[in-house]
Formats: structure tokens, C-alpha cells, sequence
């Protein structure tokens, strides 16, 4: 009888990675948002990359290869030409005798394979790598640059630190760097692709560093004496580097150059974008120039275009609020709300939203300040303030336009308002986002502003509330004893306070930068309308009062959820006290 090949997540649980519970959890996200089950785990947090690729080579019946702990020798790279490791995404490691050791991306690709065996005339074993680890492998084995590129306007492409044009570091670059002279201004506008001029080099460097580290945001703040770089990681600030003042005139118009801003003008704010391709991947970078005592501040939020597609299962939903949410999205009409403070995750839950219900058979319109990311088949409007068009002149013509679906980037005021819940009273889905702290809030948030409580209850079929959490790194997860006390806070119930549970954190290691964090998932509730709610919506009710109503419809706040993913091992009490409490709750 042939002997049946096991699973990524059998084989991750068989050497003790994840647990039986934690391997079930992927695979319901797997069949409510179909994908890779390696990729879910690690999206969740249960396994690490290097863990899951390992189990990949288990599964295909070919050896893994670690490229941190083993360099390729030169006498292996030397017989594949680099065209061909590129194309193939292959790099030779050992060469013993005839036969040629190649750590690949794809193992299992045959034409690759039997190219490298023609090219190097050798018999070729090809071996599984991580692909991070194969990239960066290969950059320092050949020196291979990635190219740059564009749609709108060609984006900058950004040398990696490794290879020969980025080599060097932000203290070699310094020290090129002399004082400031009157043709700054021109030697900081030079040919991009050359990378001639050092203040070139280390723009793209500050630039290259925030996207590989994961950073959302980049800060560059000057000073009395200098200027301060920092990189917004997983929701909080990290200072990487302290600049000298005299390159500040140099490094600012450098910036504002690419963003396509004024450089002459510096008394008021401007505002930008960068398109730029690192490691042949492509962002979007907004960038915000705002004068200040010391001199001009920039800040540039960092838009991954691959990351848009993310799909509702990697959200980090419990399986109950996202069948439940699936249930509203596909409802023909009503206003379904997010809430949250600002970089709470809306943007990307709404979009996520979208992606789901996004069929040929739908109208999707939005509104939104600015467009962040594109997506296919929906019609977006960016606000354009200059021009007049904002969001409720916008909403006024979508109504015209035989919407089904209608998103609303955010509900700034009566008008608006008014508007979006005319178009759920006349048979519309209408998504939009609020800024409340929780989901009962938004009804008493929308009264304020002047909507009628009786079309508040007509209109809203839902509320969610969210909060972006840091996730444990899974290269230095570690567990611990903790008392079942120190989790009463959060609403944990136990028999005896002294009971000693067993929790996650991180140690700190290279991978999260020695914080024990890595990526970020979130914390959420969900309000359901029911007609209890609604009745207490229209007679003002207290938000104690809509709250209690809620918990009893189902609802589970976010200190409850917060819990769920303490005990599941994917963050700490620490970090849900950091993002879900405040003061009196």
C-alpha cells in the first residue's frame, strides 16, 4: 500500500510547532478565505517561516537548506551564470564532484532544474530555502540589484543595502557628505538611478532600512543640532538614527524632490507621493512636509501595494465575529460601520470587506481621502478639496450613478451623514468608518452629529470597534507561568486566584529587533442591530444602557477578545492593556 504524504500542518504539529487546536483554527480561516495553509499560520502567528518552509520540504521529499547558517562556496556559484540563477531564483551551494547542490525557491520546477544541470554541466540536487533568506543570499553572491519601475509615474528604485550601490552605511555616507553649499538644492535633484551624489544614496538608504524592517510610517524630525529618523514599527515609534544638522537642507529637498513638492517653498505644508520598487516589490509612499522651529518635518506613511488583497480570515477575526460580519456585508441594504482611533486598522478591514463582496454582479463605489490602494473592478473617487469635490457632493452623484454598494472613507459631518443613510433608506449597502472608541459608541457619535435616532436605528445593521494589537514573534515565542489573577482584569473567571496558567511572550531576537513583537493583528467587537437595540437607539437611551443590550445580543467587547488571544498564545496582557484600556474602563 503507497504510503500517504502528510501535510504542511500535520508535519508542523507532528515536530511540536503548533498545537492540534491552533492547526484546526487555520484550517476554518482556510475555508472561509481559501489560501495557502503555511502562509495562515504564520499570518496567525503559530508557526515561523523558516518552520513552515521545513515542513514544505517534508512534504515535497527534498532536503531543506538553512542559507543563514550555510554560505554558498564559491566554487558551486561559479558554474551557474547569474542570468540563470536569477531567472530561476536558484543559488548554487555545494559543489561535490559531479553534482551540484541548489538551494531553490521552487524545487519542484523541472525546466529550472534541468537548465542548471545544462549550464553547469553537473547532475543537480535542488534544495527548499526560505525565500527571504535565498534573496538575500543571492545579493550578496552575485550582487544582483533589483530594477525599477512604476504605473503612474516610474518609481525610484531602491538599491539594497547589500548590494554594490548600497553597501555603504549611514556613517560612511555622513562622512561624504560635506557642509552645505548654495547648489545643495541641484546635487540633491540628480539622476536617481546613478546614485551619484551620497545624500541620494542615503535618502534611499533611510528608505530601504523602514520598508525592510516593516515600518508603516517614516519620521524625519530636525532638531537643534540634528535630526532625528524614526520608523513607526507594529504601531510604535523605534529611533534608527541620529543625522548631523548640517545634512538636513540636503536630505529634506531630496525628499521633497521626489515627492514632486516645491522646494522653494518651505513657510507652508505640502503634500506628496513617492512611488518607489524595493527588492522588485512596489510602494506607495504619502508624504506630509510641514515647517517647524527647527526646520521642515517629513513624514512619509508607507502603502504596500501587495498587501491590499489581504481577505477577512487574516485579520485575526475570531471564527463566530467573522461569520457573523460575513453575514452583514451581504446584506442589500443597511450602514455597516468600523470605529476606531486613527491607525486602528478601518481602511483595511473596509477593504478587506470589499475584496470579499467584489463580484461582476455588484456596483462598488467609493469615496475616500485619499484613495490608498487600487482595486480592480470598483470605482474609486479620491476628495479633492481644491476642486470643491468632497464627500458629500461625491455622495450626492454615486446616488446617480445605480450604486449597490457605497463606501464612505470617513463620516466627517451632518451632510455627509445624511446622505449615506438616505442611501441605505433607498436600498444601498453603505460601508463607512467613524471615530468612537467602541461599537455601542457610534450610535450616540451619528445622534451627535445631528441624525435622527429613529434613522439611526432604521439604517445600522452593524458596528464594529477595533484596535491593532503586536502579535508575539514566532522566532522567539517562549511560554510562561503566569497566575490566573493576573488576567482578572480582562474578565477571566477562576476558581482560585493562586492557579497558575500557562502564557506566551517573546524573548527578543534579530527577527523583531529585540522587542518580542512581530506584525500585528486585531482586537475586535462586533455590535449586531436587533430591534432591543434599536428601540433604545431611538428613545436616547444611556450608552451603559446600549452596551449591557449588546452584551446580551452576543457581543463580545474587546477586552473579552483581548483575552481569547492571550490565552491562544498570539500577544500579551501587556500589549492589550497598551491598545484596548483607558482610563476609567
Amino acid at each position: 500500500m503507497a504510503m500517504v504524504r502528510k501535510g504542511v500542518g500535520e508535519i508542523l504539529q507532528d515536530k511540536g510547532f503548533i498545537t492540534a487546536d491552533q492547526l484546526k483554527q487555520a484550517l476554518d480561516v482556510q475555508k472561509s478565505a481559501p489560501g495557502d495553509l503555511g502562509s495562515i499560520l504564520m499570518t496567525l502567528g503559530f508557526a515561523s517561516e523558516r518552520d513552515v518552509v521545513e515542513a514544505k520540504a517534508s512534504e515535497m521529499g527534498v532536503p531543506f537548506i538553512d542559507l543563514v547558517k550555510h554560505k554558498p562556496e564559491p566554487s558551486a556559484v561559479n558554474v551557474v551564470p547569474q542570468a540563470n540563477a536569477e531567472r530561476h531564483k536558484a543559488l548554487p551551494v555545494k559543489k561535490d564532484g559531479n553534482r551540484l547542490w541548489v538551494a531553490m525557491e521552487n524545487p519542484k520546477n523541472i525546466m529550472a532544474v534541468d537548465d542548471l544541470r545544462m549550464v553547469s554541466k553537473c547532475l543537480v540536487q535542488p534544495m527548499l530555502a526560505v525565500p527571504s533568506d535565498l534573496a538575500d543570499a543571492m545579493v550578496k553572491a552575485y550582487g544582483i540589484a533589483p530594477g525599477g519601475g512604476g504605473n503612474d509615474r516610474p518609481s525610484t528604485a531602491i538599491a539594497s543595502p547589500a548590494n554594490t550601490a548600497g553597501r555603504q552605511s549611514i556613517a560612511d555616507l555622513i562622512g561624504e557628505i560635506g557642509k552645505p553649499t548654495d547648489d545643495d538644492d541641484e546635487k540633491a535633484g540628480g539622476d536617481p538611478d546613478t546614485e551619484a551624489a551620497p545624500v541620494i544614496r542615503m535618502a534611499n538608504v533611510v528608505l530601504t532600512q523602514a520598508v525592510e524592517a516593516g515600518a508603516s510610517d517614516i519620521h524625519i524630525e530636525p532638531d537643534r543640532r540634528n535630526v532625528r529618523v524614526r520608523f513607526r514599527v507594529d504601531g510604535v515609534l523605534q529611533e534608527v538614527m541620529m543625522i548631523p544638522k548640517h545634512i538636513q537642507p540636503a536630505l529634506i529637498s531630496r525628499y521633497k524632490i521626489m515627492a514632486d513638492m516645491n522646494i522653494a517653498e518651505r513657510r507652508v505644508p505640502q503634500d506628496g507621493r513617492i512611488p518607489i520598487k524595493v527588492n522588485n516589490k512596489d510602494y506607495d509612499l504619502r508624504v506630509s512636509c510641514l515647517p517647524s522651529m527647527y526646520g521642515e518635518k517629513i513624514v512619509m506613511r508607507i502603502l504596500d501595494k501587495g498587501s491590499v488583497m489581504l481577505g477577512l480570515g487574516k485579520l485575526g477575526f475570531r471564527p463566530e465575529v467573522q461569520a457573523r460580519m460575513e453575514e452583514l456585508v451581504v446584506q442589500p441594504n443597511g450602514m455597516f460601520l468600523v470605529t476606531g482611533p486613527t491607525g486602528s486598522g478601518k481602511t483595511t478591514t473596509l477593504y478587506s470587506v470589499l475584496n470579499k463582496i467584489n463580484t461582476p454582479e455588484k456596483n462598488i463605489t467609493t469615496v475616500e481621502d485619499p484613495v490608498e490602494y487600487q482595486l480592480s473592478g470598483i470605482t474609486q473617487v479620491g476628495i479633492n478639496k481644491k476642486a470643491g469635490l468632497n464627500f458629500s457632493n461625491s455622495l450626492r452623484s454615486f446616488l446617480r450613478q445605480d450604486p449597490d454598494i457605497i463606501m464612505v472613507g470617513e463620516m466627517r459631518d451632518l451632510e455627509t451623514a445624511d446622505i449615506a443613510i438616505e442611501a441605505a433608506l433607498t436600498g444601498h449597502l453603505v460601508l463607512s468608518t467613524l471615530h468612537t472608541n467602541d461599537a455601542p459608541s457610534a450610535t450616540m457619535r451619528l445622534a451627535d452629529m445631528g441624525v435622527e435616532p429613529f434613522l439611526i436605528a432604521a439604517t445600522v445593521i452593524g458596528v464594529l470597534a477595533q484596535r491593532l494589537a503586536r502579535k508575539i514573534c514566532s522566532n522567539c515565542k517562549e511560554p510562561y507561568e503566569a497566575k490566573a489573577s493576573d488576567l482578572a482584569r480582562f474578565g477571566f473567571q477562576s476558581d482560585n486566584p493562586d492557579e497558575v496558567i500557562t502564557l506566551y511572550r517573546g524573548k527578543g531576537c534579530d527577527v523583531c529587533r529585540g522587542s518580542g513583537y512581530k506584525g500585528r493583528l486585531g482586537i475586535y467587537e462586533l455590535m449586531v442591530m436587533n430591534q432591543e437595540i434599536a428601540e433604545l437607539v431611538v428613545r436616547r437611551a444611556t450608552l451603559g444602557d446600549i452596551k449591557a443590550a449588546a452584551l446580551a445580543n452576543g457581543m463580545k467587547d474587546m477586552r473579552a477578545d483581548g483575552l481569547y488571544k492571550i490565552q491562544n498564545g498570539l500577544t500579551t496582557p501587556d500589549e492589550v492593556m497598551r491598545v484596548v484600556f483607558t482610563a476609567g474602563f
